[in-house]
């Protein structure tokens, strides 16, 4: 097994090695040239034209998150899922068929802010293909027969996330952390609250919250933009724009007073699975990069402090890392890992060896140099093929921030300095009123939560948010 930890760690360092010194061999990396047009109903499109392969990727988000969900907990998942259930044009089977016929991929989805859908296909099937979007964006049907196949579905997802801590940790984070804020609503829903549901219950969603105004679609590939710009026009004018919903995101979150814990019970648990968290920031906070560049050395590489320490010097878990977990209007801070049921107090006890030590010993240059340098060798490759690019302008469009984040990403890293980090480290990272998620087996860890915080406690075969599992 060490062995195998060495062989990664040195295949991983050679990696970082080989892309540092791509890196500082070629210019800096500017996104490519792109357009964005919006049409009367709002809808705002973001066109970037990239000619070395003959595809397209075009990704599409709108506003019809969960955080629109009220007590109807996953109307917003199941809505999204079922846009490819039928329209007034095609039936369910002819979209897959087609589809599958043109090699064509697609995902449609609802989350905790948005819903959308992405698709990938040759540049040769663009009509028929961008003629279905059409559909699937603006005549949505949600046919009781094939919503309640979907229903089904995700009714057996959510019994089968159950025997996987990993599967529902976030939701569990969600809920605790958020509480009765929209961002604590459960996504994919509960089963007392997803079986009741109905496709009139998601038409009813659709109509109130899919809204051209405040959504976009992003196109990257092998067309001119120019042809289109007219074509997506044409498609979507007909999109009709509706008086928005009250924007329920906003509402202001109550960070945690104190530190707190939720113990939620799997008998059968051999391991502890575990968040520990704290407030966070958004993704168009103008401190994110700096955050960022502190977080790449604390938790957010394989050679960082918190991987460091608990795997490769103590070997107290496989692997764990940190990060921002941000929606539009909130976000949070977490550390993720998971440990054997008699190792669990000593993985968190170093996790929080590891907090405080980021507050107390000084950063030097040397560190803070090795965390920008890895963001600078590894950051270009991220925007290469027509997917990423579609899906890096469709998140400048919904968390608010323009290309010079990629423009002068090697430089504004480069310009993140000691006393900046430390500021950043202050403002943003955890230090004290620590927020914990465990799942585990509380017969054998409950004694170990208590030292850390209030300890509520819930069971894993109950429903996520169940008002005995959450901490007022």
């Amino acid at each position: 097994m060490k062995k195998t930890i060495q062989y990664i760690s040195l295949l991983l360092l050679f990696i970082v090695t080989i892309n540092l010194a791509k890196a500082q061999n070629k210019p800096s990396y500017r996104l490519p040239h792109f357009e964005k047009v919006q049409l009367p109903n709002g809808l705002m499109l973001y066109l970037m034209e990239k000619h070395d392969v003959p595809v397209i990727s075009l990704y599409a988000i709108v506003p019809a998150g969960a955080v629109h969900d009220g007590n109807k907990a996953g109307l917003a998942s199941l809505t999204g899922s079922c846009l490819k259930c039928g329209t007034k044009s095609f039936t369910k089977k002819e979209i897959e068929q087609q589809f599958d016929f043109l090699g064509a991929s697609l995902y449609t989805y609802g989350s905790n802010d948005d819903a959308g859908l992405g698709t990938r296909f040759a540049k040769k099937d663009e009509a028929k293909i961008l003629s279905m979007i059409k559909e699937l964006l603006v005549n949505p049907v949600f046919p009781d027969e094939e919503f309640n196949k979907e229903k089904k579905l995700t009714l057996t997802g959510l019994d089968q996330a159950k025997e996987s801590p990993a599967s529902v940790i976030d939701a569990y984070w969600n809920k605790f952390y958020y509480r009765d804020n929209v961002y604590g609503n459960v996504v994919s829903g509960t089963v007392t609250s997803v079986t009741p549901l109905t496709a009139e219950d998601a038409r009813d969603f659709y109509k109130k919250f899919y809204n051209p105004a405040g959504s976009a679609i992003a196109v990257v590939g092998d067309f001119k933009i120019s042809e289109m710009k007219a074509t997506l026009t044409k498609l979507f004018s007909e999109w009709k724009k509706i008086i928005p919903a009250s924007k329920v995101a906003f509402q202001q979150v109550n960070t945690p007073t104190s530190a707190r814990v939720l113990l939620v019970n799997k008998d059968d648990a051999m391991e502890t699975t575990f968040y520990i968290g704290s407030p966070g920031i958004t993704r168009n906070n103008p401190d994110y990069l700096a955050a960022d560049v502190v977080n790449t050395f604390f938790g957010g590489k394989f050679t960082s402090w918190m991987n460091n320490e608990l795997r490769i010097k103590t070997g107290l878990t496989y692997g764990a890392f940190s990060y921002f977990d941000y929606n539009q209007h909130a976000g949070t801070f977490i550390i993720s890992t998971h440990t054997a049921n008699a190792t669990t107090q000593a993985t968190i006890d170093k996790a929080i060896e590891v907090i405080n030590r980021l507050h107390t010993q000084p950063i030097d240059e040397e560190t803070l140099a090795s965390a920008k340098n890895y963001m600078i060798g590894m950051s270009p490759p991220e925007y290469q093929s027509t997917n990423q690019l579609a899906g890096l302008l469709i998140r400048m469009f919904w968390y608010g921030f323009d290309e010079s984040y990629i423009n002068n990403f090697e430089a504004n890293v480069n310009a993140v300095t000691v006393a900046k980090a430390n500021e950043v480290i202050a403002k943003y990272f955890p230090k004290d009123k620590l927020q914990f998620v465990l799942i585990g087996k509380a017969s054998e860890i409950k004694p170990i939560a208590e030292k850390y915080g209030a300890v509520t406690e819930a069971e894993i075969k109950d429903d996520i948010g169940a008002k005995k599992n959450v901490n007022k």
